[in-house]
């Protein structure tokens, strides 16, 4: 994928929610407002889960964290309800 590809598709995705996987099993939801060349992520008006299947069966309450940093070292899967670009 050519890199203005790469940077409209990144561009369509701000101020959408956003779902991220982390490498301790977390799960962060928020709306995605930024990235850097190291693939750090912010998520703004984010909660915390601390799984995917919380999410799922309702069984947990999620922890509100506000305005977030993901290291990108850290992101293991990123979920949106955007198409993605091949």
């Amino acid at each position: 994928m050519e890199i203005q590809k790469r940077n409209e598709w990144l561009r369509s995705l701000l101020n959408k929610s956003m779902k991220v996987k982390i490498t301790d099993g977390r799960v962060l939801i928020g709306i995605f407002l930024c990235t850097d060349k190291d693939s750090n992520i912010v998520l703004g008006s984010c909660k915390e889960y601390t799984s995917l299947s919380a999410i799922e069966s309702d069984s947990s309450e999620p922890r509100s964290i506000g305005l977030s940093m993901i290291p990108g070292q850290h992101i293991l899967q990123l979920f949106t309800d955007e198409p993605i670009l091949s």
